[in-house]
């Protein structure tokens, strides 16, 4: 498989997906067939969301399609060198891709490595075995919370463990370790805005980025990962 899993779009100061071209450019070298996954998207119309993201990426010289357009949109995946899902909110683009019957279709069209698949917020997110670590409000039923399963652990994109003075909610570390205490069998990375992950034909893991991403383990304190890091981190 190719993955290109990214925490976060926007950079801080307001470029959109500048920090993808790099190692998009890298990891899917050849292809040009993509088809975008705008279904994470509530409060932009998706033909507006498709937009964005072809213009964000046309470094790349990708030939770009909204799935949402597409007649039969199985067989758009079937013919899709690249699947591209955005950020949004996470139940939204659960419930319309399961709905659509397109799970099974993404998830092996990945896997044969017949599709890299990149996806951020969200669009990563999906690419785990449930959304269960996912920071959205959970607006629609999705019918479930099993996802793609193309990683063995949970990514929880936008990670920050700041709490604001006088907040007297939750950290995220005190939220993933209320996930892990109801679901012990799961491993969490908390991907830091800026970070991203990569997944390679060998099936290696790496944490790319600025910054350094915490692992979460049942009944253990989290594990620093650094930038260049294989995963799962040896403990």
């Amino acid at each position: 498989m190719r993955l290109l899993l990214l925490s976060n779009s926007r950079t801080p100061n307001g470029e959109y997906l500048p920090q993808a071209i790099a190692p998009a450019r890298a990891m899917f070298a050849g292809r040009r067939r993509a088809v975008f996954v705008p279904y994470a998207g509530v409060t932009i119309d998706w033909d507006t969301y498709t937009q964005t993201v072809a213009d964000a990426l046309a470094p790349l010289a990708w030939d770009l399609v909204g799935l949402h357009t597409q007649h039969d949109p199985v067989a758009a995946v079937a013919q899709a060198e690249i699947i591209v899902v955005g950020g949004g909110n996470t139940f939204q683009l659960l419930k319309n891709c399961r709905a659509q019957g397109l799970l099974g279709p993404i998830a092996e069209r990945v896997r044969s490595g017949a599709a890299g698949y990149m996806g951020w917020s969200a669009g990563a997110n999906l690419a785990c075995p449930t959304i269960c670590s996912t920071n959205d409000m959970p607006i629609v039923d999705p019918g479930g919370f099993d996802a793609l399963g193309l990683l063995p652990f949970q990514i929880n994109p936008h990670y920050n463990n700041a709490l604001p003075a006088g907040h007297q909610g939750e950290t995220r570390n005190q939220r993933l370790a209320e996930l892990l205490r109801a679901r012990p069998d799961m491993r969490v990375i908390g991907l830091p805005e800026g970070d991203w992950l990569e997944v390679d034909t060998t099936g290696q893991i790496r944490l790319a980025g600025a910054f350094a991403a915490p692992w979460f383990t049942a009944g253990q304190q989290p594990l620093d990962c650094l930038p260049g890091q294989s995963l799962p981190p040896s403990v």
